[in-house]
């Protein structure tokens, strides 16, 4: 009888802290990032991996890389870069000199041709734009 009110008494307390308010007013969330520049080759070179370099700017102090949103269809490759913002209230903005460069590596396949488009922002319309990069296949 006596384990069985420990128990219930743990289950109890796993309960009642569970509902407490631990929220500390942070909170964060992902957002796309317009990408500044792009190295890529002249030319590719079939079934080798190329690393590909992608710049951007932080727009604050509490956006940090979290990777890449990466679309293929066909020999079409949709990229754009993905921010984690973590916002504890005390975010700064920044000016337009910390430019940040992140890289993925690419394998070529059996395509002739590849191209890129890399995500640059909307426009007035809400339209979606891209710098567009086509690398022939050798």
């Amino acid at each position: 009888m006596r384990k069985i009110k420990i128990v219930l008494t743990f289950f109890i307390m796993v309960i009642l802290t569970g509902c407490l308010d631990d929220d500390d007013g942070t909170s964060f969330f992902y957002e796309l990032v317009t990408v500044h520049e792009v190295s890529l080759p002249d030319q590719f070179n079939r079934e080798e991996i190329y690393t590909i370099t992608v710049s951007y700017y932080r727009s604050t102090n509490c956006h940090s890389f979290a990777g890449f949103d990466y679309d293929k269809l066909e020999n079409e490759r949709t990229v754009s870069v993905v921010n984690l913002v973590v916002n504890e209230g005390n975010c700064k903005d920044l000016e337009k000199t910390d430019l940040v460069e992140v890289s993925f590596d690419f394998l070529v396949g059996k395509e002739d041709t590849y191209i890129f488009k890399f995500w640059q922002g909307k426009d007035e319309k809400g339209d979606d734009q891209f710098l567009t990069v086509e690398v022939p296949v050798l």
